[in-house]
């Protein structure tokens, strides 16, 4: 681990000005990917800005009608939240999903958005990627890529986003709220992460100089019918091969509004409105279902290892489908 120097911030206003003079600079918070990073020499930071006692932890009800997750509400306070749990239980899911208990203790709602990859080359820093050193290559792409992209992907980055509270508030439409030396702005969901194309260490479209300091939730929850749908190879903690966050607007039988998005394929949570719009105004049958999930899959393309996750996606599509109609996401 690179030597580095510390200090903390006590209000927004310090922590953009500081992050913005040093742009070798890091927030900190609880640091569960941060650190490994760090130990790993993978991130290098000169200087680390603790977050920690920034007004950002709490939850509240917006005057629309939905909620505001404070940036450093931890993922347990969230997951168990009575609001949450009530009105959004799409989020609790798939927080639940995700980590271990201890490791949702400390990682907080801001720094869940800022998760790089568990790529296997981006940590070993042996190998070429083009994600931790630009220009090196893309080791993945002709190695072991049991765990990869199959949407979205580059010549250069076929990387995978961790995240399982990120796919659930793609579904959502969430939005993210940001500071910088400019003020406040808010960043739709599905515009925060950014697909590698040829610049793929830049995970986010969050400035270098900005901080995230709330993820406002919209008025509707989907909380009737929902599934969070999370396939890896051991029940205990491990990441997605392919996760699906899945909620519905029922009429009867007949589906009104349906959100789908999948984690464990893309460089971020990857949905595609074309294909929910295919399930609008129809019954909630498997053969539906089935051509929602071929059209979400639409351009997936294998390499080698991964190509399982092609058929593996699209039939957890339909599943979600199934359990988000039948309202099964309570169980």
């Amino acid at each position: 681990m690179n030597p580095f120097s510390y200090t903390r911030a006590a209000d927004v206003a310090t922590a953009v000005r500081e992050v913005a003079a040093d742009g070798a600079a890091k927030f900190i918070a609880g640091g569960t990917n941060l650190i490994d990073l760090m130990k790993e020499n993978v991130e290098r930071p000169a200087r680390l800005i603790d977050i920690n006692r920034l007004p950002l932890a709490e939850i509240q009800p917006r005057d629309d009608g939905g909620l505001r997750l404070g940036a450093l509400v931890t993922n347990t306070d969230v997951a168990y939240h009575e609001q949450v749990e009530r009105r959004y239980p799409l989020v609790s899911k798939a927080i639940l999903a995700g980590a271990s208990a201890q490791l949702r203790n400390m990682a907080t709602v801001g720094g869940n958005l800022m998760q790089r990859t568990r790529c296997c080359y981006f940590y070993d820093t042996a190998t070429p990627c083009n994600k931790r050193e630009p220009g090196t290559g893309c080791s993945a792409i002709t190695g072991f890529n049991k765990n990869h992209a199959i949407l979205g992907t580059s010549e250069h980055c076929i990387a995978t986003h961790p995240s399982d509270l990120c796919v659930a508030l793609a579904a959502l439409e969430a939005v993210v709220r940001v500071t910088g030396p400019g003020g406040e702005r808010t960043i739709p969901f599905a515009d925060f992460h950014r697909l590698p194309g040829d610049t793929p260490h830049l995970d986010t479209n969050l400035r270098t100089d900005e901080i995230i300091t709330a993820v406002d939730l919209p008025p509707n929850g989907f909380a009737e019918h929902y599934a969070y749908l999370k396939l890896r190879e051991r029940t205990s903690y491990a990441f997605a091969l392919v996760s699906v966050a899945a909620a519905l607007e029922m009429d009867s039988d007949t589906i009104k509004e349906a959100r789908l998005a999948l984690g464990g394929v893309a460089h971020k949570p990857w949905r595609e409105q074309q294909a929910e719009a295919l399930l609008h105004g129809q019954s909630a049958s498997r053969d539906n279902f089935r051509r929602a999930a071929e059209a979400l899959l639409h351009g997936a393309r294998g390499f080698g290892h991964n190509d399982f996750k092609i058929e593996l996606a699209k039939r957890a599509v339909v599943r979600a489908l199934g359990q988000a109609a039948a309202s099964e996401g309570h169980l």
